[in-house]
Formats: structure tokens, C-alpha cells, sequence
């Protein structure tokens, strides 16, 4: 069975790669740090007796070949970015469970049907560009040349920082893979949540992945003095900007489902003693249900827009991303169910309210996921943390699982 210890030294390791002063890590895309996490993980692979390759759009995958190598294979996958001063176990421990998986079948001389791979996808995240999941966009065709003129908070655009990275944006399709040379995607990763937590379970069995939508709003105003400009006269954007934000939290809460984010701002020209005339803020709406979700959003919309109105402000709506939700394959939902009842586990079905890589490959291939406890809920901090117990618990249900789906001789 799995090795715990050398899956924990590797998440160890992996962590020391972009640890900040604050005790988070910073690893984004095309950059020098996600370039050592990547060199790391292809040493990991190769320990396991791998097929190492990188394609186009920087994914880095490792093979293990079946008895029959023309079969679909199995893919495990995950992500080694991390969003800015973020935890060690969002994407590693998928990465590294699945390499960990991929050793132990090498080492215990077990030989499975199908081929079995694991992927460390590009820029799941989406921290650096706003946009995510960059990697599995390219594995299933659909990263497209406009994706790719997304920029970050300095100006560059994707397809330059993968030229910087060495990577040719023009071959970005040669990533994409076909429906037929997969039969199944599995994704190991820290459940983010206190439901496992609140359970007594270290792990759980996932239904599906709620669908994000990234808006951004921009608002115009008057930028004027602070101490000569009267209340009643202004058109003070920052504050239509926070009217929407209260809209934003109410209309998100009253659906019971729906999650909504204001996670960046930027107030101009930003002095002290000046009214602003300019404020663009994002939204992260979410919600298991695409009805939902859609219905939340207009009321924001109708809402804002009324405000704004009111308020003398200018508002326009840009749209980063919109992904509908992604149901987990039935029969993987029982292939893990059955592993976790096999470990002695009660199986407990729970939803995903972050994205993952997993919404993409559904595309080309039935998917599923295993979350693993978190404690306290804590996420995207430095305080982010699964014991090392329930990371080699998860790796043991992986384990059982990827052997019923890629046949085990």
C-alpha cells in the first residue's frame, strides 16, 4: 500500500518552494518558482519510473503503461500553483497522491489493463491572469487564442509569459487530447470545507463542482476635492462600488446555495483627500446549480445597475470567465465509495464549491473526486492544513480506486 511518509516528505519539500515570510506560498504561472516546483515533481516522477513529458501549454505529466498501451488511459491530475501567500495541500497533494499511487503499483509489481497517467496542470488557480485552469483549458481544445491576451496586474499577457517560459503560444493546441485516449480522470484534494471535518471523516466522495462565474465591474464617477465637493453634489464611485458589494451579499445568501466574492478592488486615483472617480472591482459567483447561480447574478445586475443609476455612476460589466457546474461520474462516485467501505470508511457524498482541473476534462472523459479533511475549513492561507494521516488515507482510497478503474491483472 502507499507510502504516507515519503508523499508527506514530498509535500514537505514542495512547500519550500515560494514560502513567503507570512508562512504562505507563492508559486504562479510561468514564473521562476513554478519552474522549480515543476523540476521537483518531474524528479518525483521519474523516482517512480515514469514517462516524463511536458506539452505546449506546460502541463507536466508522467505515464505508467498498461497491459494494453493503446487503451484509454487513466488520468490523475492536479495543480502545483498557488494563489498569492497560499496553503502546501491545494493541488500538491493531488499532484504528489498521484505520483505516490504511480510508485507504489511500480514498486508492488502490479500490472494494470489500461495505462495509468498524472498531470500537474498549469495555472489552476488563475491568481496571476484571472483566468483559470489554463492547462486543462489546453488538454481538452478550448484555451483560445483570446484566452491567451489575458494580462496580468503588470501587462503581460499569457502568451508572453509562456514565451518567457520557453513555451511557443502558437502550438498551445498540440496540448489537447481526445476523447478516446482517456476513460477516466481522477482528482485527489483537500476538501476546503468543515462538512468532512464536522463528520469525524478524513475523507469523502464528491458529486460535483459548483460552476464559477468571474465578472469584472467598473464603475465611473467624478473624482473631486474631499473637503470642497458636498455630500449631495458627489459622484463618488467607491461608494455606488460598496452599495454593490452589500447587493452582492445579500443576493448571493438568499438563495441558501449561491456563494459571491469581491476579492480585488482598485479605487482611483486613490488619494486621500480626493473623492473616487474610478473603482473596478471582481466578482466569483458560484453555485452547484447553473439556474441558480444565473438567476443570482441578474438580480446583482438589475440591482447594481439601479444604484448606480441613482447615484449618478457609470457601470460596465466585463466577463472573465463563465463555466457551468460539473456532475462527478456515477461510476467513479462507487468505485470510491466501495474503496472507502473497503478502508473501513463510511462513504459521505458532499459537493464542491471551489473549481478544479476536473470541470475541463469532464469534457473528454468521465471524472470524480476524493476530498480530504480540512482543518478548521481553512483554505488559500498559510494556515491551510490536512494531517498527514488523512493525506495517506486519501492516497490509500486513490490507490484502490484508480486499480478498480484501470484494471489491475
Amino acid at each position: 500500500m502507499v507510502d504516507g511518509e515519503r508523499l508527506w516528505k514530498r509535500l514537505s519539500e514542495l512547500a519550500e518552494i515560494g514560502k513567503r515570510e507570512e508562512g504562505g506560498v507563492a508559486r504562479f504561472s510561468f514564473t521562476p518558482e513554478e519552474r522549480a516546483a515543476k523540476n521537483l515533481v518531474a524528479s518525483y516522477m521519474e523516482e517512480a519510473n515514469l514517462a516524463v513529458r511536458e506539452d505546449a501549454a506546460g502541463n507536466l505529466s508522467g505515464r505508467r503503461e498498461g497491459r494494453d498501451p493503446d487503451a484509454p488511459a487513466v488520468l490523475i491530475g492536479s495543480h502545483v500553483d498557488s494563489v498569492s501567500n497560499g496553503g502546501d495541500f491545494d493541488g500538491p497533494l493531488g499532484v504528489l497522491g498521484g505520483i505516490e499511487v504511480l510508485q507504489t503499483i511500480d514498486e508492488e509489481g502490479v500490472q494494470t489493463d489500461r495505462p495509468v497517467e498524472v498531470v500537474a496542470f498549469t495555472d489552476e488557480e488563475g491568481a496571476r491572469f484571472s483566468l483559470g485552469m489554463i492547462g486543462s483549458r489546453a488538454l481538452t481544445g478550448m484555451l483560445s487564442r483570446e484566452d491567451l491576451r489575458h494580462e496580468d496586474r503588470d501587462g503581460v499577457p499569457i502568451e508572453q509569459a509562456m514565451r518567457d517560459a520557453g513555451l511557443d503560444p502558437e502550438k498551445v493546441g498540440d496540448a489537447a487530447r481526445s476523447p478516446a485516449s482517456l476513460a477516466a480522470y481522477l482528482e485527489l484534494h483537500i476538501e476546503q470545507g468543515k462538512v468532512l471535518e464536522g463528520e469525524g471523516l478524513p475523507v469523502g466522495v464528491v458529486t460535483g463542482i459548483a460552476g464559477p462565474v468571474w465578472l469584472r465591474l467598473s464603475f465611473s464617477g467624478e473624482a473631486g476635492h474631499a473637503g470642497t465637493t458636498p455630500m449631495g453634489s458627489r459622484r463618488d464611485a467607491l461608494a455606488a462600488a460598496a452599495e454593490v458589494m452589500g447587493i452582492v451579499e445579500e443576493e448571493a445568501a438568499s438563495t441558501g446555495s449561491t456563494v459571491g466574492t469581491v476579492g480585488q478592488i482598485e479605487v482611483r486615483p486613490g488619494g486621500i483627500n480626493i473623492i473616487p472617480g474610478g473603482v473596478e472591482l471582481s466578482l466569483d459567483l458560484r453555485d452547484i446549480d447553473e439556474a441558480v447561480r444565473d438567476r443570482a447574478e441578474g438580480r446583482i445586475r438589475e440591482r447594481a445597475e439601479e444604484a448606480c443609476g441613482r447615484r449618478g455612476i457609470g457601470l460596465s460589466f466585463g466577463e472573465l470567465q463563465r463555466l457551468p457546474p460539473a456532475p462527478c461520474s456515477e461510476e467513479i462516485r462507487a468505485s470510491i465509495a466501495a474503496a472507502c467501505e473497503r478502508e473501513g470508511i463510511r462513504p459521505y457524498a458532499l459537493p464542491s464549491g471551489a473549481g478544479h482541473d476536473g470541470m475541463h476534462v469532464a469534457e473528454l472523459c468521465p471524472m470524480g473526486m476524493i476530498f480530504v479533511r480540512s482543518k478548521d475549513g481553512i483554505s488559500h492561507n498559510p494556515k491551510e492544513w490536512s494531517s498527514r494521516e488523512d493525506c495517506e488515507t486519501g492516497c490509500k482510497i486513490l490507490y484502490l480506486t484508480v486499480l478498480d478503474l484501470a484494471g489491475q491483472t
